[in-house]
């Protein structure tokens, strides 16, 4: 008697769309918890100002929120310090290979990222091109002078072009520990 190898049926490889657009920030994360393990910077990502509603109690142990909205337009992603100065970023990513949309990029955000120069502080963007799998360090001042050109007629910009970030961005390599070392950045520029 011979024994055939049982026939297995192909097995189809499904994609999870649970968590697309949390890997910038899951690096970021990770990023930021390697600085603060040692001691280089206290950076943390900051939590979206929610109002619970109405609150569901199917078990004793077991309260679940139904119902829940945001109490104010979050500001960026991130913030903290490095080496006495304050730093306040936000994560963007862009499937395009020639701009990253100034769409991405919220009115409240921009007051908020002026506020922060105004004051001293290192404001910034961290954009990931994923059809190049790479990390720019955009400078708030290379931002505002985009977004700012959105109202002039003649110039009409509607996003920043992808040569821009390579002639007034920095790029950020992509590494085992920490994952985007951003804050060489800072200590290289500022």
């Amino acid at each position: 008697m011979i024994n055939y190898p049982i026939k297995r049926k192909a097995q189809v490889k499904t994609t999870s769309y649970a968590n697309l657009g949390m890997t910038l920030e899951s690096d970021i994360e990770a990023t930021n918890l390697f600085y603060l393990n040692h001691g280089v910077a206290v950076i943390h990502k900051k939590p979206t100002p929610v109002q619970v509603v109405n609150v569901s109690y199917p078990a004793r142990n077991k309260a679940k929120i139904t119902e829940a909205y945001y109490k104010t337009p979050s500001t960026t992603d991130f913030n903290g310090v490095y080496q006495g100065k304050y730093i306040d970023f936000d994560a963007k990513e862009t499937n395009s290979a020639t701009s990253m949309p100034l769409k991405n990029v919220h009115p409240h955000q921009i007051d908020h990222l002026r506020g922060v120069v105004k004051h001293g502080g290192i404001a910034f963007l961290i954009v990931h091109f994923k059809k190049f799998n790479q990390y720019f360090f955009l400078p708030a001042e290379v931002l505002f002078s985009y977004w700012d050109s959105q109202d002039d007629e003649e110039k009409g910009r509607k996003s920043i072009p992808y040569s821009a970030f390579l002639d007034k961005a920095y790029l950020i390599p992509f590494g085992f520990q920490p994952r985007l070392d951003y804050l060489k950045v800072i200590k290289d520029h500022y």
